[in-house]
């Protein structure tokens, strides 16, 4: 009897591929008045082409050779593409010119009011929409703003192709397409390989520190996945399961630990949330993550009453260092107390880290109540998104963290954040419109005496 030999699915849509690649290389192929056959055209050139083309499959074909080219291209090459993105692929100025003249004819015509808002699209905003039809598209276009984002400080007019990158990942990425995904010990090798690669907070030092933050019936690991990024987490989120708020990391990150039995949990504990994607920056997954593995804890666990981070401070030493230089916010008396900051090795020494504890969280209380960056907003960014997802700054903890890095950014301070379902609302309104701070009264007892507050947190 004969054997009928299917040809897998991947092999198909690979030869697939592949041909639309060789189809889009002859595209490509311009020649001469003489008919000879030219050197491919620059990467500005292919974007004309792709955007000229209607056929699907030669758009493809080009928005593939295009991507290839421009990863192929040296960083000069790539950079003179997103440069030429700002310049070139702007508005059509004769398409506005006409928009406006029908504009002016007829004020009040809906219909002349969005021809306007269609000529005012970039044309750079379709090309990418183009790019993205490329296998692999989307990833690669958010490499490419990554990419650009590297040049932004340099180069002041990419800032209007970030401003269409941002418009566009905006939908792209938006809650809908997102999947949450319970990653486990027996989650795919090739997404573990990435969550140890992408951890932001606490680096894990090797496959059995992994394990031992995924396998434990205590511990729960949750990421964001996009259907476009089908291996790449966007976004994933560390939970120990406790039976009290916890005031340091050390223990949760034991390797020598005793694991408790879930049931038996009564906090959930988020103490390491890591955004993997430096290309999808500003681009908010974090609020709806929190939120949404608040809800499947509570369906798995319904004992679980209290959700909290143990979060870091990234930015409370750097402002110390400059308050106790310079600044306004502190007194003498204060900056005196923490001269001892300064000793190496001051945390090791159990008399000196106590005559530090008060001095340190007084600072702290001032750092996160009362401080503001030029724009107004919160100085610490942890803070800005806890805070601004509707938590409530719950406890400081000094000693929190006393790893090199922690030290190194905080002092070893670390915070809880409170994430009370009944409350998140009226916090959230409260720090979005009037940037007012929800703290508990544990936290403003810290401030020095005489520092006015920004807002309590009702009992």
């Amino acid at each position: 009897m004969t054997r009928t030999v299917q040809t897998p699915r991947t092999t198909r849509f690979g030869d697939l591929f592949d041909m639309l690649t060789d189809r889009g290389r002859a595209l490509l192929r311009w020649r001469d008045p003489a008919g000879r056959v030219t050197a491919p055209p620059g990467l500005p050139e292919m974007g004309e082409l792709l955007l000229s083309r209607r056929g699907e499959a030669s758009g493809v074909a080009l928005a593939r050779a295009l991507v290839t080219a421009f990863e192929d291209a040296d960083e000069a090459r790539r950079l003179e593409f997103l440069a030429t993105l700002a310049d070139r692929f702007g508005p059509d100025p004769k398409a506005i010119g006409k928009a406006l003249e029908d504009m002016q004819r007829d004020p009040g015509s809906a219909e002349a009011i969005e021809a306007l808002h269609i000529a005012s699209e970039p044309r750079r905003q379709e090309l990418l929409r183009r790019l993205n039809l490329a296998p692999g598209g989307t990833a690669a276009l958010v490499r490419m703003r990554e990419e650009l984002l590297r040049h932004l400080k340099d180069n002041p007019a990419l800032r209007r192709v970030d401003s269409d990158f941002s418009h566009l990942f905006a939908s792209w990425f938006n809650r809908g397409f997102l999947v949450l995904r319970h990653i486990d010990w027996n989650t795919p090798a090739a997404i573990l390989e990435k969550i140890i690669r992408y951890e932001a907070v606490h680096a894990i030092q090797n496959w059995d520190d992994l394990r031992n933050r995924l396998q434990p019936t205590d511990r729960r690991c949750y990421g964001f996945f996009h259907p476009q990024l089908v291996d790449e987490p966007l976004i994933f989120v560390e939970v120990a399961l406790t039976r009290a708020i916890p005031d340091t990391v050390a223990p949760l990150l034991d390797l020598d630990r005793t694991p408790i039995d879930a049931d038996g949990a009564t906090t959930a504990v988020f103490y390491s949330i890591s955004n993997t994607q430096k290309g999808l920056a500003g681009v908010s997954f974090g609020n709806f993550l929190i939120k949404q593995v608040v809800e499947e804890l509570k369906a798995e666990l319904p004992d679980i009453q209290t959700f909290v981070t143990l979060s870091p401070v990234p930015g409370f030493a750097a402002w110390l260092a400059r308050e106790r230089e310079d600044g306004k916010m502190l007194d003498d008396d204060l900056r005196a107390a923490l001269k001892p900051l300064d000793q190496p090795g001051w945390h090791v020494d159990r008399d000196t880290a106590e005559a530090l504890r008060e001095p340190l969280l007084a600072a702290a209380a001032v750092y996160f109540l009362q401080a503001r960056d030029a724009k107004g907003r919160a100085v610490d960014p942890v803070a800005r998104f806890h805070l601004g997802n509707g938590a409530c700054l719950e406890r400081l903890n000094f000693g929190g963290d006393v790893s090199a890095n922690g030290l190194r950014q905080s002092h070893g301070l670390m915070v809880n954040y409170l994430y009370d379902p009944d409350r998140i609302e009226s916090n959230h309104e409260a720090f979005a419109e009037r940037t007012e701070i929800a703290a508990s009264d544990a936290v403003r007892r810290h401030l020095p005496a005489g520092q006015a507050t920004t807002r309590k947190e009702k009992p």
